[in-house]
């Protein structure tokens, strides 16, 4: 392990993103970092290799997902944090949440991306909640919370919520935190990533709800977020956001990372 004395802030920086976002893949942080695959994939190997970093690759035709292990903690400086385990049961959505983190983060270099552990434990400390919201079925103790949060500057406006819908829940509860997130104070509102087939059950469930501060994109389409903060001002304003003409997701900088190469 690289001594105390020559900590590198670069290193310190990726394992400190990778634990607020929970997990890390290489093409997610090529696109983070505007770096070729194998320059990211030699990032993280190193610090796999000085145990600083757990990697796993749990699904064939997939990259491998990277975790913070207690040394990486350590020498992050974050004792406190308690590192994330993934398993192939949830592989597909934390690798659909590492890169939705790393465009998000690309999109808003300002604000904080933040994944739904780190924001349990802010809250923990806080005795309150953030960026998550109560769902009335469940009680006092039926907090629900997201995915991911995009947390704007000290003092500016409030978090937005991002949530990465891979499948489809039962309607009534879908309706229910749509319902949710519409009566929430603690966001300024909310981005779903889904594909095809959720986005038209989102969409229902929206209406449903009368929930007006939710925002639907493509999984792959955070490129309609190229003109900075237009998709969260639709989800603050209840105005449909539009994408510019001939933005698509091959076009823009801001696009989700498309590559699925393995390693």
């Amino acid at each position: 392990m690289t001594a105390r004395g020559s900590r590198s802030t670069e290193r310190v920086a990726l394992l400190q993103w990778t634990a607020r976002v929970g997990a890390v893949t290489p093409d997610a942080l090529a696109h983070l970092q505007r770096v070729s695959l194998a320059s990211a994939r030699g990032r993280l190997g190193r610090l796999g290799r000085e145990r600083m970093l757990a990697c796993r690759r749990l699904l064939v035709g997939e990259p491998s997902l990277y975790t913070i292990t207690r040394a990486g903690l350590r020498y992050a400086e974050l004792p406190w944090v308690e590192p994330c385990r993934v398993s192939i049961a949830g592989a597909s959505h934390t690798l659909a949440i590492a890169r939705a983190a790393a465009a998000l983060q690309r999109c808003y270099p300002d604000h904080e991306v933040i994944g739904e552990r780190e924001l349990r434990r802010r809250e923990r400390i806080l005795g309150r909640p953030l960026a998550s919201t109560l769902l009335a079925s469940r009680g006092e103790s039926g907090l629900h919370r997201p995915d991911l949060v995009l947390v704007p500057p000290a003092g500016e406006q409030l978090p937005v919520a991002v949530e990465v819908e891979l499948t489809l829940k039962a309607p009534r509860r879908l309706v229910e935190i749509c319902r949710a997130w519409s009566f929430s104070r603690d966001i300024a509102g909310v981005v779903y990533l889904a594909p095809a087939g959720v986005r038209r059950a989102l969409d229902r469930a929206i209406a449903s709800a009368g929930a007006e501060r939710i925002v639907v994109l493509p999984l792959d389409g955070l490129a309609l977020l190229d003109d900075p903060g237009a998709a969260i001002a639709s989800a603050v304003s209840s105005e449909p956001y539009v994408a510019p003409r001939g933005s698509t997701i091959e076009q823009t900088e801001c696009t989700c990372p498309a590559s699925r190469s393995t390693e």
